[in-house]
């Protein structure tokens, strides 16, 4: 298969600091559910693409999850989400976005979210659906 990451080596360093200095929601989404496999499939975190370092990516679908503050229902910030989301698509990724408050307080229903958009993503690149792993989590807590 063609590496089609769009890794960006100059952005390592920022990239590595990022990863030092995750937030609540993002060290959360990675402990809960995308770490060592939770999804069945690699995730890596802070990822520089592009110009950009996106918080989580699966390069072999393709894509982007982005965990989203508070700062990023200001103007300025959700003009430049609007940018970057589109200059990703062009690169061929898929790009899904919660918020800081969607995954401290319904973890469940994020891996569930994620879940159907695994599935989706791999249907649209052609790639063999994994068998219902609806379990991970005990239901009830959302």
């Amino acid at each position: 298969m063609k590496n089609e990451s769009h890794y960006n080596p100059y952005l390592k360093e920022n990239a590595r600091s990022l990863r030092n200095s995750m937030t609540k929601a993002e060290a959360c989404l990675w402990k809960y559910v995308l770490r060592a496999n939770g999804l069945g499939v690699p995730f890596r975190r802070q990822r520089p693409v592009d110009r950009y370092i996106a918080d989580f990516m699966c390069i072999q679908l393709k894509l982007i999850i982005e965990v989203d503050g508070y700062t990023h229902s200001w103007e300025e910030v959700a003009k430049n989400d609007k940018i970057r989301q589109k200059r990703l698509e062009e690169l061929g990724f898929k790009v899904v976005r919660f918020s800081d408050e969607e995954v401290l307080t319904g973890i469940n229903g994020v891996y569930d979210c994620l879940v159907e958009v695994l599935e989706e993503r791999k249907k649209e690149l052609g790639l063999p659906t994994a068998p219902d792993s609806s379990n991970r989590f005990e239901r009830g807590g959302d």
